[in-house]
């Protein structure tokens, strides 16, 4: 790997009011590690983020319920108690001390949960019983993987409740010391449920139109806004996603249509799932950059583009101007010192996809960076 092919990604960038030293982004990545069945992240992840974190990159926080009943696995964290925002506020000083900055995502859940994590049953935009019944679809609860448990649809007066859980999750944002928040609104989860139209068929003023549909997310971003300023409020979605049984008859004018709009609120970035990735899996082998190319011609501000990308593909997307930033998931997870490695050509350390989900610091904090494991190799010699 010629170092040199891979300075674009290295020229310093600003992402709303954030001015970043490079282009090589952490995205969020769901790993499970935190206290059970509080939500408090654990000393493991403090290590976790402080691994990864570097001089003028940015990081962004595994999805984070913002309520209970928002929650989807075991595991994962929230930001709606005192205690959570203690633990997360350890984090994000672990990461400023590298002087890294870190956004927290914001996450419901919505249908793909279990009522053994929420404590009640899940809701979405409208009832599918063919979702609950499909065994390819599993969340993890205290006893495992389990399909997902029968929901209910919210009701119109319940949606502003909803959004109240996201102002507070962003107060709490703040509380908890981070630099800005993230809106997800992709893979499936509540803000795409409502979004696309094999999930959402309401009949009030949340479905039907594409207008109607994505009242939600822009509903749900003024009050973001409302506590931050919209250059340290960005949005998640997955154009043409169909993980968690995702699918819309016209996405294509669907996330047009969001992208137009997004222009409005003067966001830090929008951040954009490729369609070759479902979940943690490429299933578009060859496939190139298609959402990012497509939606970086509508929305006028800063674009992370996230799945499936490795460093030379990364850095073609940011030289033709397709996107600004670039998410490596699977080899952030390997690598600690990715951006490190990405600069300097270094060889990248092999993921281990039989631990990304789990609970201990396997497969989780004991990836070397690239000095330890020469070190070790010299030991060995």
């Amino acid at each position: 790997m010629d170092a040199r092919a891979h300075n674009k990604l290295f020229v310093p960038v600003q992402v709303g009011a954030i001015t970043l030293k490079h282009r090589v982004v952490m995205p969020p990545l769901s790993r499970l590690r935190a206290e059970w069945p509080s939500g408090v992240p654990s000393d493991l992840n403090v290590e976790y983020y402080s691994q990864r974190a570097s001089d003028g990159g940015l990081i962004f926080t595994e999805a984070t319920a913002i309520s209970p009943s928002a929650r989807g696995y075991r595991g994962a964290p929230g930001i709606y108690s005192d205690e959570q925002v203690t633990g997360w506020r350890r984090v994000t000083e672990a990461v400023h001390a590298k002087g890294g900055c870190m956004f927290v995502q914001l996450w419901h859940a919505g249908r793909t949960t279990h009522i053994a994590v929420t404590g009640e049953e899940p809701v979405t935009a409208s009832v599918d019983p063919t979702y609950w019944a499909d065994p390819s679809i599993l969340v993890v609860t205290p006893d495992g993987f389990s399909q997902p448990s029968p929901h209910r649809a919210l009701e119109a007066a319940e949606i502003a409740g909803i959004i109240e859980q996201y102002r507070a999750a962003a107060v709490n944002a703040k509380k908890a010391g981070f630099d800005g928040v993230e809106l997800m609104a992709a893979n499936g989860h509540l803000i795409d449920q409502f979004l696309q139209d094999n999930s959402n068929k309401r009949t009030d003023r949340y479905g039907g139109t594409i207008e109607n549909r994505a009242r939600l997310l822009f509903e749900v971003l003024d009050a973001l806004i409302s506590v931050w300023s919209s250059d340290r409020v960005g949005v998640r979605i997955a154009p043409s996603g169909t993980f968690n049984g995702m699918a819309d008859s016209d996405p294509r004018a669907l996330f047009h249509h969001i992208a137009e709009c997004l222009n409005d609120f003067n966001l830090a970035y929008l951040h954009v799932i490729e369609p070759r990735i479902k979940g943690g899996e490429l299933i578009a082998e060859g496939q190139g950059p298609v959402a990012a190319q497509e939606l970086s011609k509508v929305f006028r501000g800063s674009i992370i583009a996230a799945g499936g990308f490795e460093p030379d593909t990364a850095e073609a997307t940011v030289a033709n101007g397709d996107a600004s930033l670039i998410a490596f998931g699977r080899q952030f997870i390997a690598n600690p010192d990715l951006p490190k490695r990405i600069e300097l050509g270094l060889p990248l350390n092999r993921y281990d996809r039989s631990t990304f989900y789990g609970f201990d610091a396997r497969g989780y904090t004991d990836y070397p960076t690239y000095e330890a494991s020469e070190l070790a190799q010299a030991a060995v010699a």
